[in-house]
């Protein structure tokens, strides 16, 4: 399974992400590509201790069995449910979440490794490995909804 923590495939990413413009619509799905951006951020926010949640209790009770289905060959089911702490409701800058997407992304490959994994407020306790495939499963997951 693809990682962030592989150089090859962080750079692939950037590429596809780099191929966004602030036209670009989604197959699925009612956010827009710069909404898009700014929520897949909010799971390197996490990561990185800027953003804090605790596990919710549905996570505490399916958690680890979701994380098993998730962390497999198998692609993300589209519309899927998220936390509304990772709604992103509001107008965003396209070219400002593209720039920021694109710093966390090398952040991440660069720095990833040496963090404390948190908890995740749904998965719980995951290794950096497990942070590493589900980064790169959840941004290819919402760029293929944008086409790239």
């Amino acid at each position: 399974m693809q990682t962030l923590f592989d150089a090859t495939t962080d750079a692939q990413l950037i590429s596809r992400v780099e191929a966004l413009h602030k036209d670009s619509q989604p197959l699925w799905g009612k956010m827009s590509v710069a909404q898009m951006l700014a929520h897949c951020q909010s799971f390197f926010e996490l990561y990185f201790g800027e953003l804090k949640l605790k596990q919710s209790i549905i996570g505490r009770l399916f958690g680890n069995m979701a994380k098993k289905r998730l962390l497999t060959e198998k692609p993300m089911s589209k519309n899927l449910p998220t936390a509304k702490e990772f709604i992103v409701n509001d107008k965003r800058d396209f070219t400002i979440e593209r720039e920021k997407i694109i710093s966390w992304l090398n952040r991440f490959a660069k720095e990833g490794k040496a963090v404390s994994p948190p908890i995740h407020p749904f998965f719980g306790q995951l290794t950096a490995e497990e942070w590493g495939k589900l980064a790169y499963k959840h941004l290819d997951h919402h760029l293929q909804q944008f086409g790239v």
